[in-house]
């Protein structure tokens, strides 16, 4: 673990994962880190409006292994229309009824966002049901597409170009800047899904 100053007022500290991000995250929040504001991402978390010296001092209370507490359950609404369903299947070597049921019946957490406004990195496939990306990404991914890279999945929340493969879609409004918390999945949050 590595704490990395940018500039006086905020660092980046270095872990090993976004599961350990996350769970960094909960704590300096929960142990009252004097931050303006805390974001865990893929392997750093964010640390902004705090004395990097602050931070460094307070990383020795936080246990590397421990896992962060539950989040609140968000169900999503998913129609499993994807274009790239049967591709998904093929990799997995099953049947598309398998790739719902699989998807349907794992948690997901939010372990962090980024790419864009309300796109959260959701884990909990399991290893061996990784799938890679596209070759070559869509110039345009729809809104609401649900979709799965590496072993992630994500729910794209505006049109933009993506190589996941897509899945399905919601009508979820995955980000509302009018809603206390604008993010529909903050770090955090587990995810259902449920085809309808």
């Amino acid at each position: 673990m590595r704490v990395v100053p940018v500039g006086e007022r905020a660092c980046l500290v270095e872990v090993r994962d976004a599961v350990a991000a996350a769970s960094l995250a909960v704590w300096a929040r929960s142990a009252g880190l004097a931050a303006d504001d805390i974001v865990p991402a893929a392997a750093t978390v964010l640390f902004d409006g705090v004395d990097p010296a602050d931070v460094a001092a307070a990383l020795p209370g936080w246990t590397a292994g421990s896992a962060a507490p539950p989040g609140p359950v968000v169900r999503v609404p998913v129609t499993y229309d994807g274009p790239d369903l049967e591709r998904v299947a093929e990799h997995w070597r099953c049947q598309v009824g398998d790739v719902v049921d699989l998807h349907t019946s794992t948690e997901f957490t939010a372990l962090f966002c980024g790419f864009a406004p309300g796109f959260s990195y959701l884990a909990g496939l399991p290893a061996d049901r990784t799938v890679p990306r596209l070759a070559t990404p869509r110039s345009r991914v729809a809104p609401g597409s649900v979709a799965l890279a590496d072993g992630w999945c994500g729910i794209y929340p505006t049109a933009s170009p993506g190589g996941w493969l897509v899945i399905g879609t919601t009508d979820a409004p995955l980000w509302d800047a009018d809603r206390e918390t604008p993010a529909l999945l903050p770090p955090g949050t587990r995810v259902r899904f449920e085809a309808c």
